[in-house]
């Protein structure tokens, strides 16, 4: 037998026999459309948006079109798969049950929307017939397709993984059409090309095909994105019980390894060329237990991510509720984010000194200060510690200094992190490392560390490591309420739990002794603790703020005030979704109009940070004076740039003979008001600003802020701002 038999078979038993009468005529169009009726091998639903249908056989979902845009999303029938499970034996972990490999019990269309499929004593790869029952119901109304499903495990083994739905031949509209996934993280909407370039995540060395994964722990939601329309996808859980992954996977590969570009072709090397897409559910299934998966809806739409996000928006409108948050942060304002110790024990701002920088604060219009190192050790360094440094100054010293600077008027917010533990303390050595996270081999997840100020610590020779707390035992957020308490008792304005939005390597937890049966997903631990924090915090202050470092999109229920860092290319998908939260945006540089204007743009409140948070407010009088304009300019039109809804670049249109960015937002009386940005450094920028069905305009900057009328066209210098609004 030659090679290319060889792969040729190999290859078709990894996707199973192909099918009889299959339409492979359509190699090369994205666009081939079969709104047939069932066949006698399928079970089809279809409404005015939609059509689905599952092979009566093996249950594989075979097709799946858009008939609004006859978009082919799974289009060759032979390629379709029906769901994987991972069962591990006990001397063999890589044991797979390959729903290819099954049939299919029941395919059975119960109703003008709906199709139950269900597969029992489930074939495995290497450890025989399963005792284990997969059941799903498919849904499909007004043009929403919805998988429910539930898992019955008889057997003795650990079922830890289900994939399921599972799209064999994901198809971009076009062979030549861009496709990416999109997904919300830290503020920002992340985006990765899947065709027609792939590239691999996973490591040559660890998986057959490139692969690339969305993991709900960042969101809840992934957009599959072409030009025009997408996908959108939603794990249907605010509850965050367990860890869901978007799983993409391209067959047999790339065309070559430098620039990953996918074949065009249906076929390389008598391979099929097909791009998988399937939802990985981490059950962690025991014997002798039933779990219901989390249900997945997939929609489409037309448009770009806005349009996409808008299905998140609206779901969430059903969940999300909104935090307390204190009139002071409703306001236009900015911080100041100010660093007093580091871990090498620099005393760099003695406690009775913060009263200095209050005053410069108060005197530039600054209303809070974000205080760092202000905990013993310093930053980073004895967490969860919430105890005072002696090398800083007394507890007295401090809670007198945050007492003098709130009566000046500027807010103290308490840097505090509680999900780590330093490696090197006394404390965690003699009571800390029960609640570390440990590993499926008892071996305790470790979160690296960060470096600071000395050469030798720069390097990370003795850089303090850390272990990762574990949020799902009760015990140990005990202790982290203790520890809260510290911080509350120095009469504080709130404070930001940086790192709140991860918990470094970890997953899951597989500790026996942490008060749950293992393992846990370790993300399910967030709001137990969120909600234990804020109990505590309402017994001192109803008014105390609650703010993080970049937290999801759910734990803004309670931290409703998100620090993040931003760059020139960053989407503000979190001020889209939310157009009212504060969001607060580093600001570094000694002239850094750019990222001010960034910060209008986007409706972001400015944190001031001069030599990398650990200078005065006084340090970078160019980038403060700008600032300070810029605020002047949002209270001056507070209705136009601070109590308007933000729409991102929907309701005008901008264009410009250079680079500029630009976004709208719409008053509560329906007027509009456009922000543009020159992004070139040293070129002016003839720009038209396009409002529909606008009678007239005007057009104020942070230099000049009285409105002066515009018809629409004007000329923007090099790193400046305008705003065109209705008047």
């Amino acid at each position: 037998m030659d090679r290319r038999t060889f792969n040729k078979l190999a290859s078709l038993a990894a996707i199973g026999a192909l099918a009889e009468g299959s339409e492979l005529n359509a190699k090369q169009s994205g666009l081939a459309v079969d709104t047939r009726a069932a066949s006698a091998g399928e079970v089809v639903l279809q409404d005015q948006e939609l059509l689905v249908a599952f092979d009566v056989g093996s249950g594989a979902l075979i097709r799946l079109e858009r008939k609004s845009t006859h978009w082919m999303i799974e289009r060759r029938p032979e390629l379709g798969v029906s769901f994987r499970l991972h069962a591990p034996l006990p001397d063999r972990r890589d044991n797979f049950v390959l729903g290819r490999k099954q049939q299919a019990v029941k395919v059975e269309k119960i109703s003008e929307q709906q199709v139950q499929l269900e597969w029992a004593n489930l074939v495995s790869e290497h450890g025989g017939v399963l005792p284990m029952t997969f059941t799903a119901t498919a849904t499909l109304q007004n043009g929403t397709l919805t998988f429910d499903s539930t898992f019955v495990n008889n057997s003795q083994l650990v079922v830890e993984t289900i994939d399921y739905p599972y799209f064999g031949d994901l198809h971009a509209p076009t062979p030549d059409t861009l496709m990416q996934a999109e997904h919300m993280w830290y503020g920002d909407l992340i985006t990765d090309e899947i065709h027609p370039r792939f590239g691999n995540e996973k490591g040559y060395w660890g998986v057959y095909f490139p692969t690339k994964t969305i993991e709900s722990k960042q969101c809840l939601f992934c957009l599959i994105q072409a030009p025009h329309e997408g996908i959108y996808v939603e794990m249907h859980d605010p509850v965050v019980t367990y860890l869901l992954e978007y799983t993409f996977e391209q067959h047999p590969g790339v065309i070559e390894s430098i620039g990953n570009e996918v074949p065009r072709q249906d076929d390389i090397s008598d391979t099929p060329v097909h791009l998988e897409f399937r939802i990985c559910h981490f059950v962690f299934s025991h014997p002798h237990s039933t779990k219901a998966l989390v249900p997945v809806v997939m929609r489409c739409y037309s448009g770009d991510w806005h349009a996409g996000v808008d299905l998140y928006k609206h779901w969430r409108a059903s969940w999300f509720v909104a935090p307390r948050i204190p009139d002071w942060t409703k306001d236009v304002h900015s911080w100041l984010q100010l660093q007093i110790n580091a871990p090498e024990e620099d005393y760099s701002i003695p406690y009775r000194n913060l009263v200095e920088y209050a005053d410069e604060c108060a005197k530039n219009g600054v209303a809070a200060i974000q205080l760092v190192g202000w905990n013993h050790g310093g930053q980073d360094r004895g967490d969860p510690s919430q105890d005072i440094d002696p090398g800083l100054g007394t507890w007295q010293e401090l809670h007198d200094a945050i007492a003098q600077a709130q009566a000046r008027g500027v807010k103290i917010i308490l840097f505090g992190k509680l999900n780590w533990a330093d490696l090197t303390t006394e404390w965690f050595r003699k009571e800390l490392y029960r609640y570390a996270a440990t590993d499926p081999y008892g071996i305790p997840y470790q979160a690296g560390g960060y470096s600071y100020t000395t050469p030798t610590q720069l390097v990370g020779i003795n850089t303090r490591r850390r272990e990762v707390m574990d949020f799902l035992s009760p015990a140990y957020r005990d202790i982290a309420i203790r520890e809260f308490q510290k911080l509350l008792g120095l009469g504080a304005a709130g404070w930001l739990f940086d790192e709140v939005c991860h918990h470094g390597p970890v997953e899951y937890s597989f500790s026996p002794s942490h008060g749950y049966v293992a393992p846990g997903y370790i993300y399910n631990g967030d709001m137990p603790m969120a909600r234990q924090l804020r109990a505590a915090a309402d017994k001192v202050n109803l008014d105390f703020l609650f703010s993080g470092e970049g937290p999801q999109d759910w734990l803004m229920q309670y931290y409703p005030v998100s620090y993040f860092r931003i760059n020139g290319n960053s989407r503000p998908v979190s001020r889209y979704i939310d157009p009212k939260a504060p969001l607060i945006v580093a600001v570094t540089g000694f002239d850094d109009r750019e990222m001010l204007n960034m910060i209008l743009l986007n409706r972001y409140i400015i944190s001031y940070e001069p030599y990398n948070f650990k200078g005065h407010i006084t340090d970078f009088p160019l980038t403060l004076a700008y600032g300070k304009k810029i605020d002047a300019l949002r209270r001056k039109y507070r209705a136009w740039l601070w109590d308007a809804e933000f729409r991102d670049t929907r309701g005008a249109s901008v264009s410009s003979d250079g680079a500029h960015c630009y976004s709208v937002f719409v008053t509560e009386a329906g007027k509009r008001a456009v922000v543009v940005i020159n992004q070139e450094s040293d070129k002016a920028l003839n720009v038209k600003v396009e409002v529909p069905n606008s009678e007239s305009l005007v057009i104020v900057t942070p230099e000049q802020p009285e409105a002066q009328p515009t018809s629409g066209t004007l000329q923007v210098p090099a790193r400046y701002a305008a705003v065109v609004m209705e008047s």
